[in-house]
């Protein structure tokens, strides 16, 4: 489960983060570093808390996934075998290697299928917290630019050398942890993955056609609220 979480946050932040300059003032920058903005995600004191909240609270399906994988395993190799003994058969009867090497697809297709059931409540719940540290870090990352007096921050794969001096990663996770301390592992009803940072991207389109002269005023969406 540890490595399931790890895994999901190298994904963590992509959607979120946009681009902070505008050509000409990259052209100007001269504060330059470098930061990674999933490793800041992923050594966040709210996603390592969460994932251990997840771990307790969502222990009976992890070590169900784990057992049943277990023993899907066990019948996949199963038909693995088979195959094996198909192929190694002389002459080859080519529509019993096809047959068996179908029952391995069709079976590690039905594997993943029940797998994923099982991993769904666990899946979404990781979702959530991705998507909570996700709309705010923008916020970490200007922060973070803005102590250490940068205003050129680049992806380390976007470098070809760099010396280690230039790295704010930590600076964008101890940003993030003043930011957003902790996150929720409760999914809301009707949640879907990505949701508040669809919402939060409207939210931001919204206000920059609001701030264009002659702008009309976006319209409402969802249920308002009532007033007595």
């Amino acid at each position: 489960m540890k490595k399931l979480l790890a895994a999901s946050a190298l994904a963590i932040a992509a959607l979120s983060v946009s681009p902070i300059l505008s050509a000409p003032a990259i052209a100007q920058a001269k504060g330059v570093a470098v930061a990674d903005v999933r490793v800041a995600a992923a050594r966040s004191n709210a996603f390592r808390t969460a994932s251990q909240q997840i771990e307790t609270t969502y222990k009976a399906q992890i070590d169900q996934q784990q057992s049943r994988g277990q023993t899907l395993q066990a019948e996949i190799n199963v038909l693995i075998a088979k195959y094996n003994e198909e192929a190694r058969k002389t002459p080859q009867n080519q529509a019993a290697l096809q047959a068996a090497a179908k029952a391995v697809q069709d079976k590690r297709q039905a594997a993943q299928a029940e797998l994923g059931q099982i991993s769904a409540p666990v899946d979404l719940a990781i979702a959530y917290v991705e998507d909570q540290i996700s709309v705010r870090m923008n916020e970490a990352i200007k922060a973070a630019m803005t102590a250490k007096k940068v205003d050129l921050l680049l992806n380390p794969d976007a470098v070809l050398a760099r010396e280690n001096n230039v790295d704010i990663t930590e600076a964008v996770v101890a940003e993030l942890n003043r930011i957003l301390p902790n996150v929720s592992i409760a999914v809301p009803a009707g949640y879907q993955p990505g949701q508040l940072v669809q919402q939060r991207n409207q939210q931001l389109m919204d206000a920059a056609r609001a701030a264009q002269p002659g702008a009309a005023a976006p319209a409402p969406t969802g249920n308002q609220p009532t007033t007595r």
